[in-house]
């Protein structure tokens, strides 16, 4: 088998069990509303066979394009989603709260998704990402990442089950925030797909702060462009506000779309259900015991702190030092990944020591995987940095 049949095999293996989840989720939601034994039985299984396909896609490309498939944002973000339902089916083994499924798999559908809107195109790596410690570093970032965003899916389910929903309290509109930014993502993914099919991609130049002439591909209409920017072989005037070539203008334009889209999504669910979506989901929570998942988001943190120290920091400055001839640069990645590197210590720090159990554990929970989301999304696509091109 060629690599081109390999890498289709592998594409198709993903898309399958995008929609094996996509099923899954029916039983396993009987299951949390029933305590019925074979929807339980029916949803784990078809939620291991959909990990088995999602593992078959990622050994399959790896074979097919020589390294591990983690060097570009559709390979990293699905991994990312690959490794969340990994975790999550660990964690219902250990303390058998299907309930943690039945949350955590649209997440990590809305992270799988989201990477599919990048291009799969496997291409030749750059020299810096010629290095055995790009695969240990990322890899690590991703699984580690996944364990963390464990303590995410529980602390949403703490704080649905502990808090009254109807009442409009500080910690209520905080939740509804949390829930509206998780549409957003969603509206990412269909823009981008609505888009594909309705208009017609647009090459457009600029000069860089470098001073360089550098392309930009606008798959969305253009409502932000960088300074100068001009389409290509018409040397027209293109887009309408323009930034600073500091701010990658193209990817700030996606984003903007995707908050459009979104915040129309969310419109219509709260327009059609009467109810904000914490109000939604609520029922879900009744039989959840809070300190379960108190306990089982303590425990994600606890596995999830120390390998993010390896991946994010010690195995990225190893590759950095091979790849830039420096293990620090500040550069704007780093930065951030130091930021919630020093926030997960500070919540253990501040459990340990200090007591800050239930609501304050969630929350700063939360505030982490905000943290790892903007790291990997915002920072990635829209701070201009050595690792733009990830």
């Amino acid at each position: 088998m060629n690599s081109e049949s390999m890498i289709e095999l592998s594409s198709q293996s993903l898309f399958v069990s995008f929609i094996v989840l996509l099923l899954a989720i029916l039983p396993i939601g009987m299951a949390v509303k029933s305590k019925r034994v074979w929807t339980s039985r029916i949803g784990i299984g078809v939620t291991h066979l959909a990990f088995l396909m999602q593992l078959l896609y990622f050994f399959v490309r790896w074979a097919a394009i020589g390294h591990a498939p983690v060097s570009n944002m559709y390979e990293f973000m699905t991994f990312f989603g690959i490794m969340l339902i990994g975790s999550t089916l660990l964690i219902f083994h250990l303390y058998k709260q299907i309930v943690v499924l039945l949350f955590s798999i649209p997440i990590s559908l809305i992270i799988i998704g989201y990477g599919s809107v990048f291009t799969s195109e496997a291409s030749p790596l750059i020299p810096a990402l010629q290095s055995n410690w790009l695969s240990v570093h990322v890899i690590t970032v991703a699984i580690s990442s996944a364990i963390l965003s464990i303590a995410f899916v529980t602390s949403i389910i703490y704080l649905v089950s502990a808090m009254d929903v109807d009442k409009k309290t500080r910690g209520a509109r905080g939740l509804e925030f949390v829930m509206y930014c998780l549409v957003i993502v969603v509206g990412f993914i269909m823009s981008s797909i609505i888009f594909s099919f309705t208009y017609d991609e647009k090459i457009i130049e600029f000069e860089n702060k470098g001073g360089t002439v550098e392309r930009a591909i606008y798959k969305m209409p253009a409502l932000f462009v960088n300074d100068g920017a001009k389409l290509a072989h018409e040397q027209t005037s293109f887009g309408w506000i323009e930034l600073t070539n500091s701010i990658d203008a193209q990817k700030l334009n996606t984003i903007f779309w995707a908050f459009l889209f979104g915040s129309v999504i969310y419109l219509v669910v709260r327009i059609a259900a009467r109810k904000n979506i914490s109000q939604l989901i609520k029922p879900l929570t009744q039989k959840v015991n809070p300190l379960v998942m108190d306990e089982i988001t303590y425990r994600a943190v606890v596995i999830g702190f120390p390998l993010f120290s390896l991946g994010g920091l010690l195995f990225a400055m190893i590759w950095a030092h091979l790849a830039w001839g420096r293990f620090w640069g500040w550069d704007p990645k780093e930065v951030w990944a130091l930021i919630t590197w020093l926030f997960y210590a500070g919540l253990l720090h501040l459990r340990t020591t200090k007591g800050w159990e239930g609501n304050r554990t969630a929350w700063m929970a939360i505030i982490g995987f905000g943290l790892i989301v903007f790291n990997q999304v915002f920072v990635n696509l829209v701070i201009a940095g050595l690792h733009s091109y990830a």
